[in-house]
């Protein structure tokens, strides 16, 4: 294996190239139009038109990305995460033309990725799964059948999709009449999403934990599960924070999870990396398995930091014929703690819509303990055909404490001007005491979502801002007169009212903090040169 076609874009494409190059490999890029100059693109060694934009007619195409494949003289295709990454199609036509899959089989890809077969899987493997229906459920099942499986199935339930996956053709029910609606919508979705009308009905725990189990697994019959990643910070289904190790799992529970994940990985004879998904019930320590994702995930890189493994590479390597050379015991026990954010290039303030556009500027975050695995660069366009994941911001730290403050240190660091992005939601769910303390579950970023007061994210940094510039000028107002710039307290008991400033000292404020960046300019300048931030 000599040259590696990706079969993706944006940041999982770069960060793929990095893992070649670390192992010596050639790369060759794949593009639609708009992503000519993408910095995928310009990673690469080399680069292939793919089609036009819509995914349909560029990146989801198996027949242009096997022809790009052999027309570049690559030897093998990785797929990242998405587009054609879970599709057994693709896997079936490299192994057809001669080229390695990066990525597992594609009858075990077909068995794992329909929900319900891979349900099945798990119960064989003497695993539990959420209670739910076993079988698909096909557009030809009415409404009366519907409503009669989800009475034995139980109130409150999820309508999933078969093929689903990101949260996409799931809909929560919590009484009988919302049924046939939410039927009627994850249908819709799942067709547009993946091409299938398939679903089934699960029961939906109470505030569960979203915890899962990154593994590898060689062609010779060796399976290694990971210390766990947490998942539980989503929004409407999808995952926006994860963390490894999670703070509700023990050592013992961790082995648990472990081995309940590398049975079913063995009972499918599954092969290359793969991650098992469980959700937990915290109080009791029982857990059900959700679903199997037959690929790299986005969240990778928290597992990568905690453990030092490089799962792109093993991929690689077990993809060429390798055997597993990682100490199990080592990889269940973490180093440190690491969290991601997903930053995407959406506007938090308006339902999260997403934002494209050309960043007019860029400013990454660095320092110890930082890692930033971006897909874009300044002047570059975030086009509006494709998710609008831009970059996965990783801090570790050598426990959980430590990984939070760089991180909220990172994301202060972090600036992107042109267009709008998640970074000031981020700051706002870092500073919420019940993610800061680990209180927290799946239904936890929703439900505070709906309760926070109308202020916009932004607007509410702007404040702090405000604020900040203020006390700097106060400050600044103070080193440079020769009396104090306070009023003597106006009462016998000393508080913050008690405390005021001389008019003299305040003339300026207003010019200082209410006039906009240009007006606080000095201000700032004097800030820094008096050692104040």
């Amino acid at each position: 294996m000599n040259k590696i076609l990706i079969a993706n874009r944006g940041e999982i494409a770069v960060r793929i190239v990095r893992a070649c190059r670390d192992l010596g490999l050639k790369t060759v890029a794949v593009y639609s139009d708009c992503d000519r100059a993408a910095l995928h693109v310009r990673f690469a060694d080399e680069a292939v038109p793919i089609g036009e934009n819509p995914p349909a007619h560029s990146y989801l195409r198996v027949d242009a990305v096997v022809e790009a494949a052999l027309g570049a003289g690559a030897d093998a295709v990785h797929p990242g995460y998405g587009f054609l990454a879970e599709n057994p199609a693709l896997a079936r036509a490299c192994r057809d033309a001669g080229l390695f899959f990066i990525g597992p089989s594609a009858e075990a890809m077909e068995l794992m990725g329909s929900k319900t077969a891979a349900r099945r899987a798990a119960t064989e493997a003497g695993v539990a799964v959420v209670p739910g229906t076993k079988d698909p459920l096909g557009a030809s099942v009415s409404d009366e059948e519907l409503s009669a499986i989800a009475h034995t199935v139980g109130y409150p339930l999820l309508v999933k999709a078969v093929s689903g996956g990101g949260g996409k053709g799931m809909r929560a029910v919590s009484r009988p009449d919302e049924l046939a609606g939410a039927v009627r919508s994850a249908r819709s979705e799942a067709v547009s999403s993946f091409g299938d009308a398939a679903i089934y009905f699960e029961r939906r725990l109470t505030r569960p934990r979203h915890i899962e189990v990154q593994l590898l697994a060689d062609r010779y019959g060796m399976v290694v599960p990971f210390v766990e990643r947490e998942c539980s910070i989503q929004r409407r289904h999808q995952k926006v924070i994860e963390e490894s190790p999670s703070v509700a799992v023990s050592p013992v529970l961790r082995r648990r999870l472990a081995a309940a994940a590398a049975s079913v990985a063995s009972t499918v004879g599954y092969t290359n990396a793969g991650t098992i998904e469980f959700l937990l019930d915290a109080e009791t320590g029982e857990f059900f398995f959700l679903e199997m994702n037959t690929r790299l995930q986005v969240e990778h890189p928290i597992t990568e930091m905690v453990t030092g493994v490089d799962l792109v590479q093993w991929q690689i390597r077990i993809a060429r014929g390798e055997p597993l050379a990682i100490d199990r015991s080592r990889v269940l026990e973490p180093t440190g703690h690491a969290i991601e954010c997903r930053v995407y290039a959406e506007d938090p303030d308006n339902r999260f819509l997403p934002s494209p556009g050309r960043i007019a500027a860029l400013r990454s975050p660095a320092g110890p303990g930082i890692r930033d695995d971006s897909g874009v660069a300044e002047g570059l366009e975030v086009p509006m055909f494709y998710d609008p994941l831009i970059s996965k911001l990783i801090a570790w730290g050598e426990d959980r404490g430590q990984a939070i403050a760089r991180m909220a240190r990172a994301l202060r660091e972090y600036q992107i001007a042109g267009i709008k992005t998640t970074l000031p939601f981020f700051r706002w769910v870092l500073d919420r005491p019940e993610f800061v303390e680990g209180r927290f579950d799946t239904t936890f970023l929703d439900r505070v979502l709906l309760e926070r007061d109308n202020q916009s994210f932004e607007a509410r940094e702007d404040e702090a801002r405000r604020l900040a510039v203020m006390v700097a000028a106060i400050y600044a107002a103070q080193r440079t007169s020769s009396t104090s710039v306070w009023l003597p307290p106006s009462g016998e008991r000393f508080g913050a009212a008690d405390f005021r400033l001389k008019p003299e000292a305040t003339k300026r404020l207003p010019e200082a903090t209410k006039r906009g960046p240009e007006a606080t300019k000095n201000w700032k300048r004097q800030a820094r040169i008096e050692g104040l931030r």
